[in-house]
C-alpha cells in the first residue's frame, strides 16, 4: 500500500472518528442527512419492532428476576401469539458490527455512521428499529446463557460468555438497563411519528409535524448510537470490574426526547383539533341527528370554558345554550365595524317578532330567537364596548367569541368571509335559510318566517298584480325594470290626487336621499288612459271571484295571494285615495289616502332615521303606521263584486211571473251596517 493510500486512509479514519458529544445537533444533522439516500426499501417496521421489542423486555424480565432470587423458567412462558417478520440480511452483519465495535464515543460514532450508509435507503424508523433489532439480537442471546443453567453445555457457554459474575454485578446492570429502556422509549417515539406523517395527516394539516422532521434524523442518530455502545458493552456485564460510565447517552437522550415529545405534544393537541372539528363539522352538517342545541354547541361552545352560556341583551343576564331549545334561530354573524344596516334590520325584527299577529303561515313568532356572533380578530376595550353599545334589544349574543374551532367552522360551512350574514336554523338543526339577509332587507317582517321557500312565496305572490297593471301602463314597466321606488297611486278625490302628486314631487326633490342612493318615482293608474282605472279594477274583482277556496276542516283558509287581492281591493274603498310603495317589483306598502299623503308630507319628522342605515322603505313604513293608528277610526269597507260565485247567493227566480227561470247574477255589493241606525239598514 502506497504512502498516499495510507495518508488518505487515516484522513478518512479521523473524520469518522469524530466525538459526537462535541458537536452541536445543527451540525451533527448535516453529517447525518448525507448518509441518507430516500426511503426506497419497503420493510416490515411493526412486525421487526414488535418482536425485538419482546426479546428486550423479556431479557429485562430475567435480569430483574435473578436480581430478586426468581427462576428462570417463570418469566420465559410466552403466551402471546407469535409475530413472523420477512428476514432481513443485514440484519446479522449490522449486529456484530455493533458488538465489535471498541469503547469510546468516537468508535461508536464511526459504527453508527457506517450503520447509516449501509441503511441509507430506509426510512428512518426503520434505521432506528433495525438498529434495535441487532441489539436485541445479541442481548437476547445473553440472556438465554444465565447462571443456574439448566445442562452442561449452557454452563460451559455461560463461563466462555464470562456470565459466572453476573449476580456480583446488578448495580451496573440495574443503569444498563435503565438506558435500554429509554432508548426503547425513543424508538417508540419514532414509529409513532411515522405512522403520523404516513397517516391521514400532512405538514399542512399539523403545523407541528414541520419542527420533527428536523428533529427526527438526529432522534435516530442518538438512538443507533447509543444502542451502539450498549450492544458493544454486553460482553463486559458479567465482568464485576466493569465500570463504564454511559450517563453521557442517559443525558443526551434525556435532552432530545424532551424536546421531541414536546413537539409530538404540540402534534397531538393539533390532530385532536382536527379531529374535533371534523366531528363538529358531521354534527352541523347531519342535520336528521342533531337539534339546535346540540348544533349550536358544535358551532359555538368550546370545551375548554367551563359553562357555555349566550347574553341576553333585554334582560341583562347570561343564559345557557339551551335556552335556544325548541327554537328557531336567526343567527346574525359579523364584524363589529359597518354593521348598522344589518342591526336596524334586526332591530325591527325584533320589535316586530313581539307585535301581533303571533302567529303567521302556521309559525308562532316567539318560537324565533336572534343570536348574534361577532367575529373580531383581537378583542380589546374598544371592541368590547362596541358589542355593549347595542342594548335593548331582545337578542342574544355570544360575547368575547374566540373559540378558534368555532370560527373555522364558520369560516368553511357558512362561508363567512367578513361580511355580514344572517341564516336561519330551525328547532332540527337544519338551515333553513343561507342567506335570511335577503329575505329581510326586502320585506321585512313580512318575510316572515324567512324560509327560502318564502322569499320565493313573496316574490310571487304578486305577480298577478303586475301583470296586470303591466296590460294597463307601459310607463310602469321601464320603473320596474330601474328597479327604484315606485308609488302607484289613485282615487276618485281629485284634491286629495293633487295634493298627494304634489307631495311626492317635492319629496323626490328635496335631496335627502342623494347620500342613501335612493330614487323615487310615482305613477298615477290611468294617467295614459282614464279608462284603463275601471277595467284594471274589474280583472282583480274577477281574479279574486275566480280564487279557488281552501277548506281547512269545516273553516276555509285564505293563500297570501288571496289575501292580497283582498287588501287591495279594500284601498279602492277609500273615499280619498290610496296609494302602493314598492321597490322594484317588490310590494312594500298598501297604504290608505290620508296616512300615505301624511307620512310623504312629514319627511322632516322622519327622515333621520335614514342617517341610521335603515332604508327608505323602513323608515317610511314605520311612520306610515303610526300615521295610520292616530287617524280618524276606519269607515267601514263596502265592497262590490262582479261575476261572484253564485254558490253562496240564494237562488231567486224572476218576478215577471210569465218567466219563471232563476235570475243570473251580475253583481254583488256588501256593505257593512255597522254604526248605523236600524232604520238605516236596507
Amino acid at each position: 500500500m502506497s504512502s498516499k493510500q495510507v495518508s488518505s486512509n487515516t484522513l478518512l479514519q479521523e473524520k469518522l472518528l469524530l466525538n459526537p458529544f462535541d458537536v452541536n445537533d445543527d451540525q451533527m444533522l448535516e453529517k447525518i442527512y448525507m448518509t441518507h439516500y430516500h426511503c426506497v426499501e419497503k420493510y416490515d417496521v411493526g412486525s421487526l419492532h414488535s418482536i425485538a421489542s419482546k426479546v428486550i423486555d423479556h431479557s429485562i424480565e430475567i435480569a430483574h428476576s435473578i436480581k430478586n432470587g426468581e427462576q428462570n423458567e417463570q418469566v420465559r412462558e410466552e403466551k402471546d401469539t407469535l409475530i413472523s417478520c420477512p428476514r432481513l440480511p443485514t440484519l446479522k452483519r449490522i449486529s456484530c458490527q455493533m458488538i465489535c465495535t471498541g469503547r469510546g464515543e468516537q468508535y461508536a460514532h464511526q459504527t453508527t455512521m457506517l450503520i447509516l450508509e449501509q441503511l441509507r435507503e430506509y426510512s428512518w424508523d426503520a434505521k432506528a428499529v433495525i438498529a434495535l433489532a441487532a441489539f436485541a439480537l445479541e442481548y437476547g442471546k445473553l440472556w438465554q446463557l444465565v447462571p443456574i443453567p439448566r445442562d452442561k453445555l449452557e454452563k460451559s457457554l455461560a463461563e466462555l460468555n464470562g456470565l459466572h459474575s453476573i449476580m456480583e454485578n446488578m448495580q451496573q446492570l440495574d443503569h444498563f438497563n435503565n438506558l435500554v429502556k429509554k432508548v426503547m422509549e425513543v424508538v417508540k417515539c419514532i414509529t409513532h411519528w411515522k405512522k403520523l406523517i404516513t397517516g391521514d395527516y400532512n405538514v399542512k394539516d399539523v403545523p407541528g409535524l414541520t419542527d420533527t422532521l428536523h428533529e427526527i434524523p438526529v432522534l435516530a442518530y442518538w438512538t443507533i448510537i447509543t444502542l451502539v455502545t450498549c450492544t458493544s458493552h454486553i460482553d463486559f456485564l458479567g465482568d464485576k470490574g466493569y465500570r463504564y460510565d454511559l450517563s453521557k447517552f442517559d443525558y443526551k437522550l434525556d435532552y432530545i426526547l424532551k424536546n421531541f415529545k414536546e413537539h409530538q405534544d404540540k402534534c397531538n393537541t393539533q390532530i385532536e383539533r382536527i379531529k374535533d372539528y371534523s366531528k363538529r363539522k358531521d354534527i352541523i352538517n347531519n342535520s336528521t341527528e342533531t337539534d339546535i342545541v346540540k348544533y349550536l354547541e358544535a358551532l359555538i361552545v368550546d370545551p375548554q370554558e367551563p359553562r357555555p352560556v349566550v347574553y341576553n341583551v333585554l334582560a341583562q343576564k347570561e343564559a345557557g345554550i339551551g335556552v335556544f331549545k325548541n327554537k328557531y334561530v336567526l343567527l346574525f354573524i359579523s364584524g363589529t365595524d359597518n354593521i348598522d344596516y344589518e342591526t336596524q334590520l334586526l332591530i325591527s325584527i325584533d320589535v316586530k317578532l313581539r307585535e301581533e299577529p303571533k302567529e303567521v303561515e302556521g309559525y308562532r313568532k316567539e318560537d324565533f330567537s336572534i343570536l348574534w356572533i361577532p367575529i373580531v380578530s383581537v378583542w380589546d376595550e374598544e371592541q368590547r364596548k362596541k358589542v355593549e353599545n347595542i342594548s335593548e334589544v331582545g337578542w342574544f349574543v355570544m360575547k368575547e367569541f374566540k373559540f378558534k374551532t368555532g370560527i373555522d367552522l364558520i369560516k368553511e360551512v357558512f362561508n363567512y368571509k367578513g361580511n355580514p350574514i344572517i341564516l336561519l336554523i330551525s328547532p332540527q338543526g337544519k338551515v333553513e335559510n343561507p342567506d335570511a339577509k335577503q329575505i329581510i332587507s326586502t320585506w321585512g317582517i313580512e318575510g316572515f318566517p324567512f324560509r327560502t321557500s318564502d322569499h320565493i312565496r313573496l316574490t310571487q305572490q304578486w305577480n298577478w298584480f303586475w301583470t296586470e297593471i303591466k296590460n294597463v301602463s307601459s310607463t310602469i314597466r321601464e320603473l320596474i325594470n330601474r328597479d327604484c321606488y315606485i308609488f302607484i297611486y289613485g282615487g276618485t278625490n281629485s284634491k286629495w290626487i293633487e295634493d298627494f302628486s304634489s307631495a311626492v314631487e317635492k319629496l323626490k326633490n328635496s335631496g335627502t336621499f342623494s347620500l342613501v342612493e335612493t330614487t323615487i318615482e310615482s305613477y298615477k293608474l290611468g294617467s295614459e288612459s282614464p279608462k284603463n282605472v275601471p277595467r284594471f279594477w274589474i280583472t282583480i274583482d274577477n281574479m279574486l271571484a275566480s280564487r279557488k277556496r281552501i277548506k281547512k276542516g269545516d273553516a276555509e283558509v285564505e293563500d297570501s295571494t288571496t289575501r292580497e287581492i283582498k287588501n287591495l281591493l279594500s284601498l279602492k274603498q277609500d273615499p280619498n285615495g290610496w296609494a302602493i310603495l314598492t321597490k322594484g317589483s317588490h310590494v312594500k306598502l298598501l297604504g290608505f289616502g290620508d296616512a300615505m299623503l301624511r307620512t310623504v308630507m312629514d319627511l322632516e319628522i322622519w327622515k333621520e332615521k335614514l342617517d341610521h342605515e335603515v332604508s327608505f322603505d323602513v323608515a317610511f313604513k314605520d311612520y306610515y303606521e303610526k300615521c295610520e293608528f292616530k287617524s280618524v277610526p276606519k269607515k267601514c269597507e263596502h265592497r262590490e263584486f262582479a261575476n261572484y260565485p253564485t254558490d253562496i247567493l240564494a237562488h231567486l227566480p224572476c218576478p215577471n211571473k210569465k218567466c219563471g227561470h232563476e235570475m243570473g247574477v251580475a253583481s254583488v255589493k256588501y256593505k257593512c251596517c255597522h254604526g248605523l241606525e236600524t232604520g238605516d239598514i236596507a
